[in-house]
């Protein structure tokens, strides 16, 4: 399967090569829109800064470009919020595939700490993204902001609040936390995903 991830100036890609390395995949890290249009799927991980890193795509049109994809897409981490309307962080607007807003954590008490980190329990699931999980399985979070839970929201968790932690909306997939950190958990959930690609691939070529 002909694998792409987008480059750009996020940290975090090589954890996700390596994730997809174990699952027989050779991915290619790519800025390039043919390269990228011509996948099977595309993932969009990343850690960083909303700003900064809309800034580089605009730069490069590659936000035109994940816009346009018709294959499934896996945005990871700042991938999931960059993929939706706006982020409070710099007060940026992003890709807008969900038509929903990016906000910070605000603490209510003296132990809710920023960002939050660590692993905590997914609740809600529904996807074939999630295909095989249990309600409350673990998984590995890092992050200030949240997605607020929404129509397009496929798995919750719970940090001050509930939030979004998965996303699906058409060909385009997103995760708050971390799957390629995620042990087995992470690892099932990137398989679904190339599952999920390669249905759609097979779908498009009879």
């Amino acid at each position: 399967m002909n694998v792409a991830i987008v480059k750009y100036n996020a940290g975090n890609i090589y954890s996700v090569i390596s994730a997809l390395r174990r699952l027989g995949v050779a991915p290619l890290l790519t800025d390039d829109p043919t390269l990228l249009q011509q996948a099977d799927c595309v993932l969009f991980p990343g850690q960083g800064e909303a700003q900064g890193a809309m800034t580089y795509l605009r730069a490069r049109r590659l936000d035109e470009v994940i816009r346009k994809l018709r294959q499934p897409v896996l945005g990871i981490c700042i991938g999931q919020q960059l993929l939706c309307r706006h982020s409070e962080e710099g007060n940026t607007d992003c890709l807008g595939i969900f038509d929903v807003p990016v906000k910070r954590f605000q603490p209510q008490c003296h132990d809710d700490k920023i960002p939050a980190m660590g692993w905590n329990e997914l609740t809600h699931l529904r996807s074939p993204l999630m295909e095989g999980l249990q309600e409350r399985d673990f998984v590995y979070f890092v992050h200030s902001y949240y997605v607020p839970c929404c129509e397009w929201t496929i798995a919750e968790s719970d940090y001050i609040h509930s939030y979004s932690a998965a996303l699906n909306k058409d060909n385009f997939y997103a995760t708050q936390f971390h799957p390629e950190k995620s042990g087995k958990v992470g690892e099932r959930i990137i398989d679904n995903f190339l599952h999920i690609a390669e249905q759609a691939n097979n779908t498009t070529t009879k």
